[in-house]
């Protein structure tokens, strides 16, 4: 799909929104985990909720696709209740994703949100490595460069983790980390199959999000069971939820939609400064919220992540039209030789 040409003032509005929303929900989320007050809600119950908004925004963007109550129902008939190979093809994103948004709180749980925010860009490079594998496609000696600084500024973040000073609740580094290097591989690899089965075919992204976000509900209600089933039968759905926990899951719900839509207006470089601003805009509130103490080692590691992210999404430079100078200059150099040796004899 390609950009499409709009203006400067809407994609800079684009920019703003998607850079506010990834910062904002993992502030929001870091706060809910660690200093909110009040008794500690259940994760898997909002993951839960999340994939049941995103089904019903889903099912109001088809509808105003479709044009018509009576289109909305045939296309549902058709690509829902009448599919269930599809349906069975899309519950393989929506367990890997179900996976990923529990690892998020599990994450956020443990570690600050700027340091999620700088070491979840190593879905870059993962989902770089999915996009060679599963949809042969190669990158760029430029892009390969960017995705190993990456890497090496994140491994600088990871080195001395900063601690935030006004978290009372006891927390585990490497179980975080963990969470994170479990969530950046489903992201990568559930992006690109949802690429794969998009490109597959001429069906609606909507009816295509609408397969996945069923599927996400049944998985995401039988992790509610084995997790916490005791605890949700006793206490409640809902225990623990403030408004700042549905504010969380609003953002969770609308983010992902908002950014799926936005992404055709965009390009790489946009997306590139987008997520360089979040982790700004993170590290600003953690250090504002959460005390977050500022190291030279972290600096660094969030300044290399930010450069690379930009340097990975510049556009590949098109080398088709300097072979084909580079092949008219030897033909016209060949055409000089042959007309001296001419002259000569």
């Amino acid at each position: 799909m390609g950009v499409e040409h709009v203006s400067v003032v809407f994609k800079l509005y684009c920019l703003t929104v998607m850079t506010l929303v990834a910062a904002t929900y993992t502030v929001a989320l870091r706060y809910t985990r660690t200093i909110s007050s009040g008794d500690l809600y259940f994760s898997t119950t909002a993951v839960c909720i999340t994939e049941v908004i995103k089904l019903a925004l889903s099912l109001c963007m088809l509808a105003k696709e479709t044009g018509s109550p009576t289109r909305l129902k045939n296309a549902i008939l058709e690509h829902v209740f009448l599919s269930p190979k599809e349906l069975l093809k899309l519950s393989v994103p929506s367990i890997v994703y179900a996976v990923q948004n529990n690892m998020a709180f599990l994450a956020l749980s443990n570690l600050d949100a700027a340091v999620y925010q700088v070491t979840y860009q190593l879905k870059i490079p993962c989902t770089a490595l999915c996009t060679v594998l599963m949809l042969n496609r190669s990158l760029s000696r430029l892009q390969w460069f960017s995705v190993f600084m990456l890497c090496g500024g994140v491994t600088l973040v990871q080195w001395k983790p900063a601690e935030a000073t006004k978290v009372q609740i006891e927390q585990n580094p490497i179980l975080g980390f963990t969470a994170i290097a479990i969530a950046v591989v489903c992201s990568g690899f559930a992006g690109v199959y949802f690429e794969k089965v998009l490109k597959s075919s001429d069906t609606s992204l909507w009816v295509r999000n609408i397969q996945m976000y069923l599927s996400g509900i049944v998985v995401t209600l039988i992790g509610v069971y084995i997790t916490d089933g005791e605890n949700v039968l006793e206490k409640g759905f809902f225990f623990g939820y403030t408004p700042w926990v549905c504010f969380v899951v609003f953002l969770a719900s609308v983010g992902g939609l908002y950014t799926s839509v936005v992404v055709k207006y965009t390009d790489n470089i946009m997306k590139g400064f987008s997520a360089a601003a979040a982790i700004v805009l993170s590290t600003v509130a953690s250090v504002i919220l959460f005390g977050l103490q500022i190291t030279i080692t972290f600096a660094s590691g969030a300044i290399l992540v930010c450069v690379s992210i930009y340097l990975y999404g510049l556009p590949k430079r098109d080398t088709t039209k300097l072979i084909q100078q580079d092949s008219n200059r030897e033909s016209q150099q060949k055409l000089i030789h042959v007309r001296t040796y001419l002259k000569k004899e």
